[in-house]
C-alpha cells in the first residue's frame, strides 16, 4: 500500500517521508517489526514508543509515524499516534467496520452477558451472522477465537473486523471498555448502536475519579447513531448530557422507553413483562439474578430498535442457556448444595451476585473470593465489607495475585471486615474451594467469585491452569 493511502484522512503536522513509498506492513511493537514496515510510535503511560524507533529502523522499518520528529528514518509527524494507528488500521484493511452493523456495549458490569444475548437474538430472529468481541472470547458466528483483553489494540481490531466481514458477518457486537475508549482503540469507528449498562467503582487506578471513568464511557455516545442507556443508573444523566444522537432508555424501577414490569426472581431464571411503546411481551431468561433483567433489557432495546419484535426477542431469550462464568451453575450431582461461578471481581458486581444468591438460597450463602494483584487496592476492603455484610460465611483466598504477595492482598481485604465477621482464610484457591465444598450444608449456595470464565491463575507474569469447573468435578470424585 502507498504511504499516502495508508495515511488517508489522518491530519499530518509534518513529514520527511515520500508519500509514494510502498509500505508492506504496519507495526507498533519494535519486537515484531519486519522489513518494509511502517512503525507507529505510541506514547504510553509506562513506556514511550519513540524510544524504540531506532530498533524498528534496524529491523527494516522504512518509515515511522511519530508525535515529535526523530532522526535516522523518514517520518510522519501526527498530533496523536494512537488515533493515527486506529485510522491506519481501517485504511489497511479497507474499512471493514463500514460493511457491518456495529453495536458497542460499555459499562462496569453486564457487558459480556448483554453482548451474548444480543448475538443470540440477532442470529435466531434476524437471520444474522454475528461477530463478537469480548472478555471471554472473540467469535465469528460459531467459530471461537481466543482473546487477551476486552478490546484489542486498534490495528488488531480492524484485522478481526476484516475476518468477520470476509466470513459474511452482517453485525458485530462488542464490549467497549473504558480503556479502549480512553486509549483510542475504537477511534474512528461509527456504531449503529451504543449501549450503556451501569457504572460502579472500578479501574480507578487508571481513571483516578468516578467522573473521569464516566466521561471515558461517555465517549461511546459521541460515536453512535442510537444511544441506549439504563435510566435507573445514577450516572446515566452525566452519560447522556452531551449525547448528540437519538436516545432510548430502559428501566426496572421507573418510566422509560422500555420497561420491565412484574419481575419475578426465581432459583434458575428471571421472568418479567417487557413493555415498549404499544408492545408488550412476557420474557423468561434462564440466568438467575435481578441484574439479568437489566442485561436482558439492554439486549431487547438493541434488537427491537434494529427491527426484531418483542415477541421474537422473548422467544430467542427463552432458548438462551446463559454465559460461561456469569451466574453459571457448576453441576454438583448428588449434593444438596449449589455452586455458582461468577466473574464478580469488583465491589458492585460482588454485591449484586450475593444479593441474587440470597434471593433464592434455601440455606446459607457462602462466598469465596479474593482481589487481583497490581490493580486498584482501594476496592479490597470495600469487597471485604460487602462479603461480611451479605454472605453468611466468607472464604478469603487468592484471585490473580500477579506480582503481589497473596497474603498482603488478603490482609487488605480483611481490614474491611468488621469484628465478629464469619470468615476463613485460605490463600491457596484450590484448597479454598475444597474447604467450601467439604463444609457445605444442605441448601447452601456457594458463590465462587472473581475468576468466572478464566481457566488460569496469574502469578508473577505466568499463567497456571485453574478451571473452577474442573476443580469442583475432580473434588466430587473423592
Amino acid at each position: 500500500m502507498k504511504l499516502k493511502d495508508l495515511l488517508h484522512r489522518i491530519p499530518i503536522v509534518s513529514a520527511t517521508a515520500d508519500m509514494d513509498m510502498d509500505i508492506t506492513g504496519v507495526s507498533y511493537d519494535s519486537r515484531t517489526t519486519a522489513e518494509g514496515d511502517i512503525f507507529v510510535a505510541i506514547s504510553g503511560e509506562a513506556v514511550d514508543g519513540h524510544k524504540f524507533v531506532p530498533m524498528a529502523a534496524e529491523k527494516g522499518a522504512v518509515c515511522a509515524v511519530v508525535e515529535r520528529p526523530v532522526e535516522g528514518i523518514p517520518c510522519v509527524v501526527v498530533e496523536n499516534s494512537r488515533q493515527a494507528l486506529a485510522l491506519m488500521g481501517a485504511n489497511w484493511f479497507d474499512h471493514p467496520a463500514c460493511e457491518m452493523t456495529m453495536i458497542g456495549v460499555t459499562g462496569t458490569s453486564g457487558k459480556t452477558t448483554s453482548t451474548y444475548l444480543i448475538k443470540s437474538i440477532l442470529e435466531q430472529k434476524a437471520g444474522a451472522k454475528v461477530g463478537l468481541v469480548g472478555t471471554i472470547q472473540n467469535m465469528i458466528g460459531k467459530e471461537v477465537l481466543p482473546t487477551e483483553r476486552t478490546t484489542p489494540e486498534s490495528f488488531e481490531l480492524h484485522r478481526l473486523f476484516r475476518q468477520m466481514a470476509d466470513a459474511g458477518c452482517s453485525h458485530v457486537v462488542m464490549e467497549v471498555s473504558s480503556h479502549a475508549l480512553s486509549l483510542d482503540r475504537v477511534y474512528g469507528i461509527r456504531f449503529a448502536v451504543g449501549i450503556y449498562t451501569n457504572l460502579s467503582r472500578d479501574h480507578l487506578d487508571f481513571h483516578k475519579t468516578m467522573e473521569e471513568y464516566c466521561d471515558a464511557k461517555a465517549i461511546l455516545f459521541q460515536r453512535c447513531d442510537l444511544a441506549i442507556y439504563n435510566a435507573d443508573d445514577p450516572w446515566s444523566e452525566r452519560m447522556i448530557q452531551s449525547c448528540p444522537c437519538r436516545k432510548f432508555s430502559y428501566s426496572v424501577r421507573g418510566k422509560a422507553d422500555l420497561m420491565a414490569k412484574n419481575v419475578q426472581l426465581l432459583a434458575g431464571s428471571v421472568e418479567f413483562d417487557a413493555e415498549a411503546d404499544i408492545e408488550w411481551n412476557h420474557v423468561r431468561v434462564g440466568i438467575p439474578a435481578e441484574f439479568t433483567v437489566y442485561n436482558t433489557l439492554d439486549a431487547i432495546s438493541c434488537c427491537w430498535n434494529l427491527g426484531v419484535s418483542l415477541g421474537d426477542c422473548a422467544d430467542a431469550l427463552a432458548r438462551n442457556h446463559g454465559v460461561k462464568g456469569r451466574m453459571e451453575i457448576i453441576p454438583t450431582p448428588g449434593k444438596n448444595y449449589t455452586i455458582l461461578n461468577d466473574y464478580a471481581h469488583k465491589p458492585d458486581a460482588l454485591e449484586k451476585v450475593l444479593v441474587a444468591a440470597k434471593a433464592f438460597a434455601k440455606g446459607r450463602v457462602v462466598v469465596l473470593f479474593g482481589c487481583g494483584g497490581d490493580r486498584d487496592r482501594t476496592k479490597r476492603p470495600v469487597m471485604g465489607e460487602i462479603a461480611a455484610r451479605l454472605a453468611d460465611f466468607s472464604i478469603v483466598t487468592s484471585d490473580n495475585p500477579r506480582t503481589e504477595d497473596p497474603m498482603f492482598i488478603i490482609e487488605e481485604i480483611l481490614t474491611g471486615m468488621p469484628e465478629g465477621a464469619a470468615y476463613a482464610v485460605e490463600p491457596d484457591r484450590v484448597k479454598a474451594i475444597h474447604y467450601a465444598m467439604d463444609n457445605a450444608q444442605d441448601g447452601d449456595v456457594i458463590v465462587l467469585a472473581g475468576k468466572g470464565h478464566e481457566d488460569y491463575q496469574e502469578i508473577n507474569h505466568e499463567h497456571f491452569p485453574m478451571d473452577e469447573r474442573v476443580i469442583v468435578a475432580e473434588h466430587l470424585k473423592h
